[in-house]
């Protein structure tokens, strides 16, 4: 049976005596229902995804999470508010958040108390009034706790996991819920503010670009720094993060773009390499993908041994520790290709991996003594590339790209094989058209969601060829093809 959560009044700001952050008061934009005829709905959990079928909910979009963290890294203890403004798609009588872990100690809609109760990873939230369709509402949730790291069903690590100077929130695919409740599913896209205290010494690091940092003093009279990040452009929750460590920060301008660079003092070397590389991967990846999509980039080099994967964090891709000029430019494709043009579900993950992927072979192609596209695509037909394996030895023939399941989702034929229908798309329909057929797809489905079927429509449309066999021979089927 849910446990219901409706704690008196409290703000998780209290201890910061001297800080001029109030929480926002909260209207409701547009009126109650009147119920009806057939009376308000209660919002669902589960937005319908194929691979990870529990996650999201139903009943609302959400356009803004406004949130407020204190975060002491001796403990891992945080504090949060979370203020989302989401418009209703039906009458809701009530509606579920992703949240995991966290003790809720307060919930208003509205400005108005509201009753919360939690089962698994679900979070329900009554309003004291339902709310009308098509209404803009405000939903405030109070929380607190130690924010748990999760495991992915592949294995991998996400969620909150601490590191040896601080902390850092990975989302994908699920790990947001961890530290925040929200719409967790790819296809429910915000715009984000992030209010993040910590004690003096570190630096927090987020989204988008950094609007303020100040000194604060607490009750106690402990200073604390508050950094103040606004993320602008739509995103999906699994791309948010929060780092907080003893960062070192660099900035840049990468060919127009500003950029910021949060690093660990020991990778100062790693960090200045960044700032020379990226003019020149931005450059070069525009005049393939077309007009950069974002207000900023930059990059967070960490020290952190405790997990082992890159993240194209919006905006500021995350690596655990220094990595290779390749792996920093499939981080730069993922802002066109997953960042900016969003899956519709986690199946079309390949739209997201294989573009990366084919982004590392061409910028490979021209390097001095690098691999041409074909060479490398060979390579991996072969078997020859040690991409082409995972450790276990499973190849990128295991299973179809189009088809992953929630424990292959980010396995090599997502990757691999998701780069070599790209090749093959580019054989086919040649390099004017391919190219094309990037920028038009960039351009069309800017800030939002795409699937499978978008991009098939689109190459057939620009090349005017039936591409069906194609996509069903590469894309679609289980079984090595011949392509000799």
């Amino acid at each position: 049976m849910a446990k219901t959560e409706s704690a008196s009044v409290s703000t998780v700001r209290s201890r910061l005596l001297r800080r001029a952050v109030p929480l926002v008061a909260l209207a409701l934009l547009a009126g109650c229902s009147g119920g009806g005829e057939s009376g308000p709905h209660a919002g669902g959990s589960g937005a319908g995804d194929p691979v990870f079928t529990s996650l999201g909910n139903s009943g609302y979009q959400v356009l803004h999470y406004g949130l407020e963290l204190d975060y002491e890294p001796e403990g891992n203890d945080l504090d949060g508010t979370a203020v989302i403004t989401a418009r209703a798609t039906e009458e809701l009588s009530s509606f579920t958040f992703d949240f995991t872990g966290m003790k809720v100690t307060d919930a208003k809609v509205g400005g108005k108390t509201a009753k919360t109760s939690r089962k698994g990873n679900k979070l329900k939230v009554v309003p004291e009034q339902p709310v009308s369709t098509g209404a803009t509402f405000k939903a405030e949730i109070v929380y607190s706790g130690k924010p748990k790291t999760m495991r992915d069903p592949d294995g991998a690590k996400e969620g909150w996991i601490e590191t040896d100077h601080g902390a850092v929130g990975l989302g994908e695919p699920e790990g947001s819920m961890a530290w925040f409740p929200g719409n967790h599913h790819p296809s429910d896209k915000a715009s984000y503010d992030f209010t993040v205290s910590v004690p003096d010494g570190y630096t927090a690091v987020a989204n988008g670009e950094l609007k303020k940092k100040e000194q604060v003093e607490d009750e106690d009279g402990d200073d604390w720094t508050v950094f103040t990040w606004h993320s602008g452009e739509p995103m999906a929750s699994y791309l948010a993060t929060v780092a907080v460590g003893d960062f070192k920060t660099a900035e840049t301008d990468a060919a127009g773009v500003p950029a910021y660079i949060a690093y660990a003092p020991k990778h100062e070397d790693a960090a200045r390499h960044m700032k020379e590389l990226l003019p020149k991967a931005m450059t070069w990846a525009r005049e393939r993908f077309g007009p950069y999509p974002f207000s900023s980039f930059g990059g967070i080099i960490d020290d952190n041994p405790y997990i082992h994967y890159a993240l194209e964090t919006q905006t500021k891709p995350y690596f655990p520790e220094p990595e290779t000029d390749r792996i920093i430019v499939h981080e730069l494709a993922h802002q066109w290709f997953g960042n900016s043009v969003t899956p519709r579900n986690w199946r079309d993950m390949w739209l997201n991996e294989g573009f990366a992927q084919y982004t590392e072979w061409m910028w490979e192609a021209q390097q001095e003594k690098g691999r041409s596209e074909k060479q490398t695509f060979d390579d991996y037909y072969d078997g020859k590339d040690p991409e082409s394996k995972d450790a276990e030895g499973n190849d990128i023939w295991a299973f179809p790209p189009a088809y992953p399941t929630a424990e292959t989702i980010s396995g090599r034929p997502v990757y691999g094989r998701g780069a070599m229908v790209l090749h093959k798309v580019r054989e086919t329909v040649g390099d004017p058209v391919f190219f094309d057929i990037l920028k038009a797809w960039t351009r069309n489905h800017r800030y939002g969601n795409a699937g499978t079927d978008d991009f098939i429509k689109l190459c057939e449309r620009k090349s005017g060829k039936d591409l069906g066999d194609l996509f069903d021979t590469w894309l679609f089927k289980a079984d090595k093809p011949d392509h000799r």
